[in-house]
């Protein structure tokens, strides 16, 4: 469905942030009235894709940003500094075997609930009443049901399911050792356990709270976990309040309150920060930098981060089904020119789906496929295409400069004689959807963790979502998915991420990588907050200096 009426929901945004600012009648928290803490405000273009803040739902660049203020993992990847697997609810983890990863729980560590967090609440996380380990994921849509939250019991949605399925796909069990100790085992061996258990879908949560919620729906509004704050209030579409939680077991936050607000619009966002509405602006094109360092108390942070900006190729359609045209959409992109263009130099054109931190694993003599109109169309005369229309889904707004990156591919597709044709979606369940014919669209990918199975496995791969929804699969990448999956030897699992790389990139294209994303955001000078290197906003003490 076409968007319709974007001046009046321009206008709806920009009041909603006015009235949210301004209101005084946020209820009042059981914080201390000497607290001189600071309530932080920031002004994002959304809060959650789907309405929900449980992370095996809302997998998104946008909901992210609240990752680990509300919950936190057993193992942490350390996005602010050197990229390393670090402790997080875990103290220490030592492997057993292939297929078996022993973890030390942290002492003392407390619920929003008051509930001490413990080796079942572990079990629990990672288990069947959150996981849905043992539903088909049809299964998971008969109880779950048409309704959303209106499920028997607790079911999570089937898009849960696949995501726990996607991260986890050999976890055969949580065992608990003691109350201080579990094992995961897997029924294959997994070189790579460690980062799956880092990723934020693996996020401590309290088994107690979860039993008690009246449905899923409600549980995911407001998930109880671990982290430095709690949520407080949830208006989905509109606003995020989180409270300090001030019995963390790393200390009492910094901040008494963190109020997240959707501002759809950059220029309503950069408003709002250069008027002290807000302390933050997140997602900022390079375009906007010079015009807020002209304010003395404002200033922009951040720079590359693991997640790399894709076009996703759906070879279902008639126009695609040949790989020489997907080929020839990947040669017409001159990717430097909007690099240059639009990100003023700072986004890097990386080695494919790479990203450096894969260390050994890494093919430093990849590259992504050269810029050459001549082998475009070359490509489609050997293609036999006839400049048949090819949708373009396009969901304007959500990617930072995504409509300019648009407008440049479109124009270099049409220059070798690809007719395609920009379908504006208002959400990503419609870009995604059968309904019509897809073709090509938007996607990003990230690395969550330094090794290619948190990448191309995981999202092009058999439990990814490209083959989950029937937009690619090959079957020989599917073997090989397996391969790199449970490979042991170093070795063997290099040679095969690079023919995995072959196929996807080349031979069969599945996406074609545009470039490495940026994430900017504007914020008051005199906060001490440092941006990492993913979309994460980690508002611990840590990385906090007032």
């Amino acid at each position: 469905m076409p968007i319709t009426g974007a001046p009046e929901v321009a206008f709806r945004r920009r009041s909603l942030l006015g009235a949210a600012l301004a209101a005084p009648a946020l209820p009042r928290f059981a914080i201390a009235q000497a607290d001189s803490r600071p309530v932080v405000t920031i002004a994002v273009q959304k809060i959650s894709n789907t309405n929900t803040l449980e992370t095996l739902r809302e997998q998104s660049n946008v909901g992210s940003r609240t990752w680990f203020s509300i919950a936190e993992t057993l193992i942490e990847q350390d996005w602010w500094d050197d990229l390393t697997l670090r402790p997080a609810l875990a103290t220490a983890w030592r492997r057993i075997d292939e297929r078996t990863l022993e973890l030390t729980l942290r002492e003392g560590v407390r619920f929003h609930d008051g509930h001490v967090m413990t080796a079942e609440d572990v079990a629990f996380s990672f288990g069947p009443e959150r996981m849905g380990w043992g539903l088909t994921l049809d299964q998971a849509r008969n109880l779950f049901g048409s309704v959303p939250g209106q499920s028997r019991g607790r079911t999570p949605p089937p898009e849960a399911l696949a995501v726990a399925r996607r991260t986890y796909p050999a976890l055969e069990r949580v065992e608990v050792i003691d109350s201080r100790t579990v094992r995961f085992v897997n029924r294959t061996p997994d070189l790579a356990m460690e980062g799956r258990i880092s990723r934020n879908t693996g996020m401590i949560l309290s088994r107690a709270a979860f039993e008690a919620a009246p449905s899923w729906l409600d549980w995911s509004r407001r998930p109880i976990g671990t982290g430095p704050f709690r949520v407080a209030e949830f208006r989905p579409d509109q606003s995020l309040v989180l409270e300090a939680f001030d019995d963390y077991w790393g200390g009492a936050p910094p901040v008494k309150r963190l109020r997240f607000l959707e501002v759809p619009e950059v220029a309503s966002r950069i408003n709002a920060l250069l008027s002290g509405e807000a302390d933050f602006a997140c997602d900022m094109p390079p375009d906007q930098i010079d015009g807020i360092a002209r304010s003395a108390r404002h200033e922009v942070v951040g720079g590359p981060i693991m997640n790399h900006r894709l076009t996703v190729f759906d070879k279902t359609h008639p126009q695609l089904a040949n790989p020489l045209v997907r080929r020839a959409f990947t040669h017409a992109i001159d990717r430097e020119a909007i690099v240059a263009a639009l990100w003023g130099g700072r986004a890097p054109v990386p080695r494919g789906l790479q990203f450096d931190f894969y260390g050994s694993m890494l093919h430093a003599d990849w590259a992504v496929p050269r810029f050459d109109p001549n082998e475009a169309k070359r490509l489609l005369r050997q293609a036999g295409y006839k400049g048949d229309p090819i949708p373009y889904r396009l969901l304007a707004g959500y990617y930072t400069n995504q409509l300019p990156t648009a407008q440049v591919l479109v124009e270099g597709w049409r220059a070798v004689g690809l007719n395609v044709v920009i379908e504006m979606r208002e959400n990503f369940p419609q870009v995604l959807s059968r309904e019509g014919q897809r073709g090509v669209r938007d996607w990003s990918n990230s690395a969550s963790f330094n090794d290619p199975v948190s990448s191309l496995t995981a999202q092009h791969g058999p439990d990814g979502q490209q083959w989950q929804i029937g937009e690619w699969r090959n079957e020989e990448f599917g073997r090989l998915s397996q391969v790199l999956e449970q490979g042991t030897d170093p070795a063997q699992r290099r040679t095969t991420f690079r023919r995995m790389l072959e196929i996807a990139e080349r031979e069969d294209p599945a996406y074609t990588v545009l470039h490495q994303s940026v994430n900017l955001t504007a914020k008051r000078r005199d906060l001490r907050w440092r941006a990492g290197q993913s979309f994460v906003m980690d508002f611990r003490r840590r990385n906090w200096a007032g």
